[in-house]
């Protein structure tokens, strides 16, 4: 007669891997949804616009929990974040952000970003004498190597 084995119930599976492994860091800011395609996040890598640790990011890098990802986006925008938990599926938001720490510093203020110049349409390049009164009325004047100061007037 042949022996019973007995098997134990498992836990549900959760969607991030065992402890100890890793994730590709691809993989892992847009399964958290810092990006909004994998494709999108290996080309954020390949362009150096993802740095792990303070060093720059191949698509393929092995992310462990409690490394730091540093994420610039457009518009100049940094993300920094700590990872909590190793995640290789996309999960719905509130899951996502319990996947990590995020140490973002606050977006500038909108009286700090300085408008940019709108010019009608049609009108072209702005010409030297242009610029010149743009940077007039701004206050910017020609700050080269060893001027720190508007020019004298005599």
């Amino acid at each position: 007669m042949a022996a019973k084995t007995t098997q134990t119930p498992q836990a549900p599976k959760e969607p991030g891997p065992p402890g100890g492994e890793s994730v590709r860091v691809d993989s892992w800011i847009w399964s958290v949804r810092l990006v909004k395609t994998r494709s999108a996040g290996a080309a954020a890598c390949k362009g150096g616009h993802v740095k792990v640790n303070g060093t720059s990011a191949k698509p393929a890098y092995a992310l462990r929990v409690g490394d730091e990802v540093r994420l610039r986006q457009p518009g100049h925008q940094e993300r920094v974040v700590v990872v909590k938990r190793l995640l290789r599926k996309r999960v719905s938001a509130p899951v996502a952000v319990e996947a990590y720490v995020d140490n973002s510093p606050p977006p500038p203020p909108r009286e700090v970003v300085a408008p940019v110049g709108i010019r009608d349409r049609g009108t072209g390049r702005p010409t030297k004498r242009d610029r010149r009164e743009l940077e007039r009325l701004r206050g910017i004047f020609g700050q080269g190597p060893g001027e720190d100061t508007a020019p004298d007037e005599h």
